[in-house]
This record gives C-alpha cells, sequence and structure tokens, in this order.
C-alpha cells in the first residue's frame, strides 16, 4: 500500500473513527483525518467530545464558521475553558470582536488565565480600544495585560482595595490573599476606573474543585479535578462530624477517567479509600482544600436503618375524613446556582399566583443555599425587599435536604410545594394540585406532569431526547391550559413522587417528618425516601395530570450528578428492597397512558381550530426509515398547502393498533405528541378521534406492520383510499424480489417462491399467509382502492405479469428533467443556504460515490466484494459511501471504502457534493422501484452506473446521465470498468462509456474474485 493511503479501520462505531482520526493527525495527515471527524460527529452528534474534537479540526482547516456551528451549543451545555477559547477564536479570525469580546470575558472571569486566552484578550482590546484585561490562575495568581506600562490595576474585594504591591510578583501579576482568593467577585478597574475585560473576576469558581464520592462495600470511591488547573492533583481531607481529621491528606493522583456529564477534556483523577481506613460508625466528611463537601458526601458508615419493603403499608393506616385546608401554601425553592433559571423560575411562580379572593394563598420561600453567584444572591435580596419572597439564607452549602428542610421549618404546619428552581409555572397549576390533594382522605403528595419528570414525562416517558429543548415560558401555558382541560380533577397512583414539583399535604407532612439529611448528601432520592416512609404510614401518592410544570432537567447538582445520582439510587434500594421493582411495574402498566393521550387529543384539536383546518388525510405508511419516508414528507406537504391537514399513520410501537403523528415537518412550534390507539379494542375512540379531525381520505403507502387493519379502518370510518406502490411487498414476502443467491431472484413460479420464504424467512407481519394468499389479499386490495399510484413504468409493467387487468398510474415523485445536462442540472439546485460540509481531500484513487442506506438489497455484498477485490490487487479504487451500511465496519477494514454517517435531506446534498466523486454508483441487487439517491447523486453532478435492473436502469439510460452494466459483471471487472473514470481520462460521450461497458463484460475467466 503506498505510504499515504490511511490505515485501515476495524471498527464501525463513533470513538473507532475518532481514535483514526486522532492517529492521522498524530501522523500530520490533518486533512485527510477530517472526513473521519466528520464521520464520528455523524455517528454521535451529541457527543461533546467529538463535537468539540471536531471544531478544532474545522478550525485547523480554516473553517471556521463551521467552528461557531459546534461550539455555540456546545458551550451552552457544557461551560468549559476550552470551548470558550477556541470559541472566541474563531470569532477573532472572522474580526467578529464583540462576540470574541464575550467570549473571551466569559473565560477570564470564570475559567482562569492561560496564555491563550491572554492572546485573545490583547487582540481584542488593541480591536476594541479597551483599557486592558485581567484574569486569574487557579493558584491565585492574578494576570493583567494592556495597561500602560508602570501602571497596575485596582482590585476591590466588595468595597475594600487590595494592595498589589505587597504581593507583586512581575511587572504584570501578584499573588492575591487567601481571603481575596475565596472571595464571590473580584472588582478589576485601570486607574480611572474602567473595567477591564474579564472583571469582576470570580475567584472563588475559578479556584474550586469539582468532585464526587460515594460508598460501597469496598469502601470510599470518589474524583476530583481542578477545572481551572487540570494539572494539579487535588488534595482530599476526611474529617467527621466534629470537622477532626481522621485520615492524613489523600491526594488524587489515580489517572484521568471517563465519567459521565463532564466536559470536553476534562480530566478527574480517581481516588479509593478502603473501607478498613474509615471508621464503623457515625458519618464523614470528604472535602476539598478550601473546606467545601465533594458531591455525595457526608457518608454514613454506620448501619443504615433497617430495611423495608419498597411500597408496602403497615396495617390499620386507612384514612376516612379529609382534613381542613391550610390556610396558606408554601411554594419552596431552594437555589443554588443557575441564575437565569432560578429566575425565570420565580418568575413565572410570582406570575402565576392564584387570584386572591378565588385561590389559596401563597407564599414564596426562596432558601438561598450559599450560592456562589453575587448576582443571584442581589437578585434576590432586591425580591425580597420589594416583599414578593421571603428569603431564607445559609451561610454556607449544606445541600438541597438542608434547603428544603429550612423551608419546611419555616412553614409550619401549612401545605408545600417542594419545586426546583429549573422549572417555569403557568396560571392554575397550583389549584389544581391542591384540589388533587385534598381530592381523598388518604393522598400524601401529589405531582403534576412535565416534559422531563421520570414516569411522570409527557407525552413519552420512555423517550430519552437529550438534545430536546425544554419548554418556554409560552408553551408551558399552552401544555397547562391543555392538562387541566383534559383531565383536571383526575388522579393515577403513582409508587412515588417527583421532587421536581411535589406538593405535600400538611398532614401527611407532619406524620411523616422532613427530609432526611444523614443519608442523602447533597440530594437526589430524598424525597423517595419520603414517599417510602410515607407509604408504610398509610399515605397514597398521586399524579395531577389536569396539570403541567415546564422543567429543564439535569440542571440540579452540575458536573457531579453522575455519580450522586449512583450513590443515591444504591442507598434507596438498600433501605427500601424492591424499589427499582417497583418503579419498573409501574412503567410497564403505565397507568398514566390514558391522561397522557387526552392531554395529546386536546392540543389536536386545538391546533386544528387555531389553524382553521377542518380536512384531513391519512397517509399510512410502516414504522421504518427510507424512500417511503421521503414520499411521506412530500405529500404532506402538498396536502398542507392545499389546506388539508395531513395524518401519518403507523403502527403502534406497542400492541396491536394505529400510531398517529402530526404531518407538518414544516411547522415553526414543537410537533404535537403523537397518539396511540389499541385495535380493536380502542376502535370506537380512534374512529371518534379521526372523524374530529375531518379525515375523509386515505393514502395507503405501505401496509407492513398494520396487517389488516388499514383496510378494517378505512370500513369503519367509511372513506376511500388511494394505493401507492412502493416495493414489491405485495407480492414477494422477502419484499425486495431478492432470492437466496443474493441478487435480483428473476421472479420465478410459485413453487421456488415458497422455497426462498422456507430458507430466508417471511418479512412481512401476516407470516402465516402463503405466497398465493399475499398476492391475492394485495390485489383484492388494489382493485377496492380509488386509484392505484406507482413511482414507474417500470413497477407497473412488473406488477401487470400478476394483476393483468388492474388499472395503474405512473406518477414519478421526482422530475428527472431528462432535457437537462448534467451540468445544468447542478446550476438549477444550488445549495441551501447556511449548509457548509468541508471538501474530502482527493487521493490517488479513482473515488466512486454510493448514496443512501447499503444493506443487503441495496448491494452491500456488491461494494464489500469490490473493496476486498481492489485490496487485494492493490487497486487505486475507493468507494465512498455517503448514508452507512449494515456493516460499517467490515467495510472500512478494507481500507478502500470510506462512510460519512447519516445525513439528513437538509444537507445531503452539500455532503454528496463535498465527496468530490469521479462518478456515482447504485449497486442495488434488487429491481428498484424508484430510487431517490439516484436524483441526489445526479444533482451533485455526477454520472451514474448501476446494474441493468429495475427503475434506476430505465431513469438512467432515458436520461443518458450514466450507463448500466450487467448484473453478472464480476467485482474486479467492476473495478476495471470504475478505473476508466480517473480524472486524467477526458471527459467521455455516452457512446464511449457504453463501449467500455462492452469491453468489460467480455469474458475474461474468473469473473467473481
Amino acid at each position: 500500500m503506498p505510504p499515504h493511503d490511511p490505515p485501515a479501520i476495524t471498527e464501525g462505531d463513533a470513538h473507532a473513527a475518532l481514535r483514526h482520526a486522532q492517529d492521522l493527525i498524530a501522523r500530520a495527515q490533518d486533512a485527510t483525518a477530517q472526513p473521519w471527524l466528520e464521520r464520528a460527529w455523524r455517528l454521535a452528534p451529541h457527543d461533546a467530545d467529538i463535537q468539540f474534537a471536531l471544531a478544532m479540526g474545522r478550525m485547523g482547516s480554516g473553517d471556521h464558521e463551521g467552528a461557531i456551528d459546534l461550539l455555540a451549543p456546545l458551550t451552552r451545555r457544557h461551560d468549559f475553558r476550552e470551548g470558550w477559547t477556541l470559541l472566541a477564536l474563531a470569532h477573532i479570525a472572522l474580526a467578529r470582536w464583540e462576540d470574541a469580546r464575550d467570549a473571551t470575558a466569559h473565560v477570564l472571569s470564570r475559567h482562569g488565565f492561560d496564555p491563550a486566552i491572554a492572546n485573545c484578550a490583547a487582540q481584542i482590546c488593541h480591536a476594541l480600544d479597551l483599557p486592558g484585561w485581567v484574569g486569574m490562575t487557579g493558584d491565585g495568581v492574578l494576570h493583567w495585560g494592556g495597561l500602560r506600562a508602570g501602571t497596575q490595576p485596582r482590585v476591590l474585594v466588595g468595597k475594600r482595595a487590595l494592595d498589589l504591591r505587597r504581593h507583586r510578583l512581575t511587572d504584570t501579576t501578584s499573588a492575591l490573599p487567601p481571603a481575596a482568593r475565596r472571595a464571590g467577585t473580584l472588582t478589576v478597574t485601570d486607574a480611572h476606573g474602567n473595567a477591564l475585560l474579564g472583571s469582576p473576576l470570580q475567584p472563588a469558581t475559578i479556584c474550586r474543585t469539582v468532585g464526587a464520592v460515594r460508598l460501597d462495600d469496598s469502601g470510599i470511591e470518589g474524583w476530583a479535578w481542578h477545572p481551572a488547573d487540570p494539572r494539579h492533583e487535588p488534595r482530599i481531607f476526611v474529617r467527621d462530624a466534629h470537622a477532626r481529621l481522621i485520615l492524613p491528606p489523600i491526594r488524587a493522583t489515580q489517572q484521568p477517567f471517563s465519567c459521565p456529564g463532564l466536559p470536553p477534556l476534562a480530566r478527574p483523577r480517581r481516588f479509593h479509600i478502603p473501607r478498613a481506613r474509615l471508621p464503623s460508625t457515625g458519618a464523614i466528611h470528604v472535602r476539598t482544600s478550601d473546606g467545601r463537601d465533594l458531591a455525595g458526601s457526608p457518608l454514613p458508615l454506620g448501619p443504615l436503618p433497617a430495611p423495608r419493603a419498597a411500597g408496602t403499608m403497615r396495617a390499620g393506616r386507612l384514612r376516612r375524613r379529609i382534613p381542613q385546608r391550610s390556610g396558606t401554601i408554601h411554594v419552596i425553592i431552594a437555589v443554588y446556582g443557575g441564575r437565569d433559571l432560578t429566575l425565570a423560575c420565580i418568575e413565572s411562580v410570582l406570575r402565576a399566583a392564584p387570584p386572591a379572593k378565588a385561590g389559596p394563598a401563597m407564599s414564596v420561600v426562596v432558601v438561598d443555599d450559599a450560592t456562589p453567584d453575587p448576582l443571584l444572591a442581589g437578585e434576590l435580596d432586591h425580591l425580597a425587599q420589594k416583599g414578593t419572597i421571603t428569603l431564607l439564607r445559609h451561610a454556607t452549602n449544606m445541600g438541597f435536604p438542608h434547603a428544603v428542610n429550612t423551608g419546611l421549618d419555616h412553614a409550619g404546619d401549612g401545605d408545600v410545594v417542594l419545586l426546583n428552581s429549573d422549572t417555569l409555572v403557568a396560571p392554575g397549576w397550583l389549584e389544581e394540585l391542591a384540589d388533587v390533594a385534598y381530592g381523598r382522605p388518604d393522598t400524601g403528595t401529589v405531582t403534576p406532569l412535565s416534559n422531563d419528570a421520570t414516569i411522570l414525562t409527557w407525552p413519552d416517558p420512555h423517550a430519552h431526547d437529550s438534545a430536546a429543548s425544554p419548554p418556554d415560558a409560552r408553551r408551558v401555558r399552552m401544555l397547562m391550559d391543555a392538562a387541566h382541560t383534559a383531565n383536571a380533577g383526575r388522579t393515577v397512583d403513582i409508587p412515588t413522587a417527583h421532587g421536581f414539583c411535589m406538593f405535600i399535604r400538611h398532614d401527611c407532612l407532619k406524620r411523616t417528618g422532613k427530609l432526611r439529611t444523614d443519608l442523602f448528601a447533597q440530594g437526589y432520592g430524598e424525597e423517595n425516601d419520603f414517599c417510602m416512609r410515607a407509604t408504610r404510614l398509610g399515605w397514597r401518592h398521586v399524579a395531577a395530570p389536569g396539570a403541567f410544570v415546564g422543567h429543564v432537567g439535569g440542571a440540579s447538582f452540575g458536573l457531579a450528578r453522575h455519580t450522586l445520582t449512583r450513590r443515591n439510587l444504591w442507598m434507596i434500594n438498600r433501605l427500601y428492597p424492591g424499589y427499582d421493582t417497583l418503579i419498573a411495574d409501574h412503567v410497564t402498566r403505565d397507568p398514566l397512558a390514558a391522561a397522557r393521550r387526552r392531554m395529546g387529543i386536546v392540543l389536536w384539536r386545538g391546533t386544528a381550530r387555531a389553524q382553521g383546518l377542518s380536512r384531513a388525510v391519512l397517509l399510512a405508511t410502516h414504522a421504518m426509515t427510507g424512500g417511503v419516508e421521503r414520499v411521506i414528507a412530500q405529500r404532506a406537504r402538498m396536502w398542507r398547502t392545499r389546506g388539508v391537514r395531513p395524518l401519518i399513520l403507523r403502527p403502534a410501537r406497542t400492541g396491536t393498533g394505529f400510531r398517529i403523528e402530526d404531518g407538518d415537518p414544516d411547522g415553526t412550534e414543537p410537533g404535537l405528541p403523537p397518539l396511540e390507539f389499541q385495535w380493536p379494542v380502542e376502535r370506537g375512540a380512534l374512529v371518534a378521534f379521526l372523524r374530529a379531525e375531518g379525515a375523509r381520505d386515505m393514502e395507503w403507502h405501505h401496509a407492513l406492520g398494520h396487517g389488516t387493519r388499514l383496510r378494517e379502518l378505512c370500513g369503519a370510518l367509511g372513506i376511500p383510499y388511494d394505493m401507492f406502490v412502493h416495493d414489491y411487498a405485495g407480492i414477494c414476502p422477502r419484499i425486495a424480489l431478492v432470492g437466496p443467491s443474493g441478487r435480483y431472484c428473476g421472479e420465478p413460479g410459485p413453487d421456488a417462491c415458497v422455497t426462498c420464504v422456507a430458507t430466508l424467512g417471511n418479512l412481512l407481519d401476516h407470516d402465516d399467509t402463503t405466497v398465493t394468499g399475499l398476492r391475492q389479499r394485495f390485489g383484492d386490495n388494489m382493485a377496492a382502492a380509488r386509484q392505484v399510484i406507482a413511482p414507474s413504468s417500470d413497477v407497473t409493467g412488473r406488477l401487470a405479469r400478476y394483476f393483468p387487468h388492474q388499472k395503474m398510474h405512473v406518477h414519478p415523485p421526482e422530475d428527472d428533467r431528462p432535457a437537462l445536462s448534467l451540468r445544468n442540472l447542478v446550476a438549477a439546485t444550488p445549495l441551501p443556504p447556511g449548509i457548509r460540509v468541508p471538501p474530502r481531500p482527493r487521493t490517488h484513487r479513482v473515488r466512486i460515490l454510493v448514496a443512501g442506506a447499503i444493506g443487503p438489497e441495496k448491494g452491500f455484498d456488491i461494494i464489500r466484494d469490490a473493496a476486498r477485490d481492489a485490496q487485494a490487487h492493490d487497486l487505486p479504487v475507493e468507494y465512498v459511501i455517503a448514508g452507512y451500511s449494515s456493516d460499517d465496519a467490515e467495510l472500512l477494514r478494507t481500507g478502500h471504502v470510506f462512510i460519512t454517517g447519516r445525513y439528513d435531506d437538509a444537507d445531503a446534498l452539500a455532503l454528496v457534493r463535498a465527496q468530490q466523486a469521479d462518478v456515482g454508483f447504485v449497486p442495488s441487487v434488487c429491481p428498484e422501484t424508484w430510487c431517490f439517491t439516484l436524483g441526489l447523486i445526479w444533482r451533485a453532478g455526477l454520472a451514474c452506473v448501476s446494474f441493468d435492473l429495475g427503475a434506476v436502469a430505465r431513469r438512467i439510460q432515458a436520461t443518458q446521465r450514466g450507463v448500466t452494466v450487467p448484473l453478472s459483471m464480476g467485482v474486479h471487472q467492476l473495478n476495471m470498468f470504475f478505473m476508466s473514470y480517473a480524472p486524467v481520462t477526458p471527459p467521455s460521450r455516452p457512446a464511449d462509456v457504453a463501449a467500455r461497458v462492452r469491453d468489460a463484460t467480455q469474458p475474461r475467466g474468473e469473473i467473481r474474485p
């Protein structure tokens, strides 16, 4: 293999692509590495490490806009110095000085000084004529620049000025005294009082140590890390409840390791304290050098309380009377960080206060758990001075359970709501929770629905979309209104409340007691412990599906969230054996499903009224992706332009029934929630909903997963349907007409089809149907349709062999525009605005472009065998798959295949053009009915080669934008044919290309490698 060929990769996952890129970069092959970084990101678009690595790669290649596209959302998710610094550098490269200033100020203020950010600051000060800049390192050294020679900055701690001359190190550095290093903020100006870039500094944040600990049978496992000085080994101090040191200081020296939730380039260091070195009883604190507990500390060492089976109730605990309502409901909000989220939460609570005369009295109690953010503390002081909140403040950070208990002490005998500071509420929320709480004698806690609340999540508690944006205040109000309209006054029993928003009735609180502060450290799980204790005393926990509260989710507990969650779940299961099983059983039963659907139906009906749509069309399809989905999207857009609402009908994800999805792919609002109805159990409810939506027609695009239910539904609704043919599932149980040879079967007689199905299996959902029965039913369904529509004449001709009397219409889903040359077709197809894909560097090889999802029927074996042949014979041929395959690793191992990873419609054309291929190839070994990737290849400006089979071949022949070759052509001959497309060869006329095909297909002995 020539030395400039990239080494082969042996795995197909995202991190394998990242490692391969890093290997290439180490060999100074940065340009070759860039496509591998892009591939890694396409495979794992939410992986922060990959996203940052790609941003660095784009910066290195000069794609500064592309780097910003990645870094802007990444730094919103992860607040880390390197990300902000790279963002500043990208803005500087584009001369966006104000944006660069903001990013640099953030680094200097919160993340500390390093030479890279000093260089950014110097350029920005020069460009914007700023007086200078200031920063500090994690060891407390102040750095500055840009000031007039011989001068130094003025530093204020509150109103007290520091004398930097006493601790001056150099002309531009000075050591800060210990008290200043612990200060919340330092205001730094020049001699005239002009703030320097980076002021105010946040020393406590810059000097902080981040980490977490948990206890198990082997001892204490933990990690710690100095974000501003990651090379520094953190020192850990173990103290007893009286702050006495019980072990010599421990250095976290073990090698950095991966910890979920940490930002890119984080280097947490592990430490372990064996159980034998610890006391047998009591509680211990694991602290940093500044005296702060690590997350998870304190740790209880003695025996835990006696375990009680989760969800059990002691005998004789039933209640017969509903108590009198308390005079005031106290909304307790524990606060530490997240200034913007916290203030938005408080504002939403104040705006949603119940009417003075009609609703319950509300008191907002904010507990400041020693926030390190002076701006947040100041805003809270202002609200307290106005009298809109009651502000309680801890001198030191004590953790969420302590903060809540401080609020509970203030509340006295009243009802309370424990509300996370990263939530948003809307009018009516509190009244609904209170009404539900007093609906039964034994209701102890009430929790609303939310967008992020595990078992109380709406619309789908099983979905885990980390990229989904939390609802804003306007949408929370809309969802609250929908929840109340659909479910006001309803309750559903749940095994435990959720602490993001938890109404506790005063009598339940009095009997159960406050939150435990001895077991759950900073928090997580303490509300579940409360609920288990309350259950033992006879209290029920219910969901109030008539209320909805927005929740950011994951904002609590910061970087240590994962470790703290793991620690406290272990604790809960030790205290209450069977807890996980209790929750799993609830998830399986899903008693909130009906309430969630009612809420969804209200939203669907409200949207239809708001849009003035009284008529709907059903687009029935399967649950998979592919070309059918493309047609569904096209048809949906067409119907919307006609004022008809498209409803997409898929098989239900659970059970046997239907899943209805919003057919507005271009809508600006967050999509309506899918609705599921079981068939035939919920036949009446489904029919009533669809009639209310105005469903008058159905487009039958695919029956896979539906069985006979589509005809039954049309009959129940009394509506006609049009049938669209997208593949050969109506005549072939294998769908694609590919037999045991792995190629087009040639459509033999029924007996051969039976043998094929017996050998390979049936891919359809009605596997008990014979081939003859399948075709009979398909013929009956076509005969009953208002019209049958096929994408190409190749399809109608093939189906006519089986159904000679069936009338069919040809409606191509794309305009091939045969009168246009490839050059003119490219000119007529501009890239979408804002889409940038860096070009893949050229090599000495001929590059063949394959697009889409390449599985067996789409030619996976052809590509694999051709790549192996190129590897064995050292041929200058490489295949680039713009998309993915059924086994990326197997193809990548040949060293003659590159695979970009998945794409969407928006960037498909840019991605294909960026591969800088010599020719396109559709390697399908089945008769395609259309093939959207062929049109994509043409719009990229590439002539295309395919086998002489199906609609693809007919389209190529009709447009003369490529050639077709026999399906029998061997892969070595195929490679030799493709080598004739080498860039040194002048462009050929179609007749010349056809001659090359005839020459390449002449027998030369063995045709298979």
